[in-house]
This record gives structure tokens, sequence and C-alpha cells, in this order.
């Protein structure tokens, strides 16, 4: 399933470059975005193999530096890329105005790499640079793709000598990055809460009573105080966050929440989510809460 994904994921990037940004003069960044600029230069008809060629010494550092599953993944995710841009070469461009081009085909070039990069690999070189550059100097990987691609548009600008598509194309980036993270996220907005409370026992049960929601009961101690404390742990969606926030206000106000984001979560097959809810119903705990 991983290389099927790879391959829709891959053919959707193909399609999205080909039927959109190419033929409306836009690009994207990284690597894709420096094969662009150079099929500009030399013929659009070289653009699949530059890509393999550019993306060649990104594949040899993800082996020095990565798994060898994302190593394949990735070369086999490169290579039907490039496939599929020749296979596209003759399918009619997209006639639409500007507007159209950069939100359609910015969402499908997003929506096509973050299928791939979500089952295993990537078809841009300088992720792996940035995920390397993020290991041994602290850099977040946003920033040096970031960094990376305002040279990459910049030179664009200086090729084209029309600014005007330069800043088209970021935005066409903007739009694809959205969609790549939506695609790694996914629509649902999962959170996990972090509740000390002096009264957590009390707390889990009106918790799983009222939002039949699971919870885990973790052991802690007080720095300062040196007072052992439970703190709750919670898995839910982002819609059920205001009625627990209601009711750990209610039974206990002076209670402490923490509160962070989730991108994704991983279970057995047998695990009872702790993240459904089933209203009106009291939801016991997996084995492991």
């Amino acid at each position: 399933m991983s290389y099927f994904w790879i391959a829709v994921g891959a053919f959707l990037a193909a399609f999205a470059i080909q039927i959109f940004l190419l033929p409306n003069k836009l690009i994207d960044g990284g690597t894709i975005g420096v094969a662009l600029i150079l099929a500009k230069v030399f013929g659009a008809q070289y653009l699949p193999y530059l890509l393999v060629v550019l993306n060649l010494p990104f594949i040899y550092l993800a082996y020095k530096h990565i798994r060898r599953t994302f190593v394949i993944h990735m070369s086999v995710a490169v290579i039907l890329f490039a496939v599929f841009l020749l296979v596209l070469e003759k399918v009619p461009a997209f006639e639409a105005d500007l507007i159209e081009v950069i939100v359609v085909g910015g969402a499908l070039l997003g929506i096509g790499a973050g299928l791939v990069i979500r089952s295993g690999g990537c078809v841009d070189g300088t992720e792996i640079l940035a995920i390397i550059i993020n290991k041994k100097r602290g850099y977040t990987v946003g920033q040096v793709i970031m960094f990376i691609n305002v040279f990459v548009f910049g030179a664009y600008g200086f090729v084209t000598l029309d600014w005007h598509i330069a800043l088209q194309s970021m935005i066409t980036y903007v739009v694809a990055f959205k969609m790549i993270d939506l695609m790694i996220t996914g629509l649902d907005e999962l959170k996990s809460v972090l509740i000390i409370s002096a009264k957590p026992t009390e707390l889990a049960d009106v918790i799983m009573k009222e939002l039949g929601l699971s919870l885990t009961l973790m052991h802690g101690r007080g720095a300062f105080s040196g007072n052992q404390k439970e703190i709750l742990f919670i898995i839910m969606e982002r819609l059920d966050l205001s009625e627990l926030k209601e009711i750990v206000q209610r039974e206990d106000p002076l209670a402490f929440i923490a509160i962070q984001n989730l991108s994704e979560v991983a279970h057995g097959k047998q695990a009872n989510l702790p993240y459904k809810k089933k209203k009106g119903s009291f939801a016991l705990p997996p084995p492991s809460a």
C-alpha cells in the first residue's frame, strides 16, 4: 500500500507541474524548482532527467544519514515522478485565470507530495538536507527549506527577469506547503492534554462519564514541594476541548491544564482508541490506561 500511495502522490505532483505550473511559467521550491529553472534554460523536455539527476546526491545523503527503507521509497518516488512527467508531456495544459492555476495547481502538488511523504518517501531532496542540518546544527527543517527556497525563487526572478512570476511561484509554493501539512497531519485536529489537579481521581471519573473519553493517570512529583501528584493524560479531538475545560474548571478551579497539538496517533489493532468519543456512555479505559 505504501508504494501504491507513493505512485498516486507522484502522479498528482507530476500532473500539477505539467498541466498547471509549467505552462504558466510557475515553479515549485527545492530541487523541483531548480529543475524547472534549468528546464526553462535548456528545454522543458529535459525536466524529468534533471529531476532524477538533481535528486541523486540527496538520495546518497539519505543512504548515509537516514534509514535504508526511506532511500528505497524516495528512489521509487523520484523515478515514478520522472516517468509520469514524461507520460503527461502531451496532455493539454489547464487554461484558466492565474489565481485558479496557483490555487488548484499548488493544492494538487501539495496533495501529491504529502501522500509521498506520508508513505515514507519524498520527491524533493532539499528535505533530506534540511533533516541533516537540523540534526547537526539545530535549525528547524522548515527554516532550512525556507532559506533554500529564498535563493531558488530569487534565481528564478533573475533568470526570467520577471519578479511577478517569481512571487506568484512563491505563492504557489505556500499553497502546496500548506496542503502537504494537511495531508501529513490529517483533517482531524487531535490534542494531547495534561491536567494537574488536587483531586485527580474524582476529575477522571467525571471526564469519563460526561465526555466518554478514556484517559491515563501518571504519577508525578513536584520539583519544589516534593509532593506526590497524579497527572491526567488525555488524547482528544479539538471539538471536545472547550467542554473538557469547562468540566475541569467546574470540578477544580485551581487545576493546571497544558494542551498540545498532535499530528498523529499510532495504536495497536485491538486498542480502544482514547480519542473516540461515546456520548452519554461510560467508556472504560484501555488496559494500559
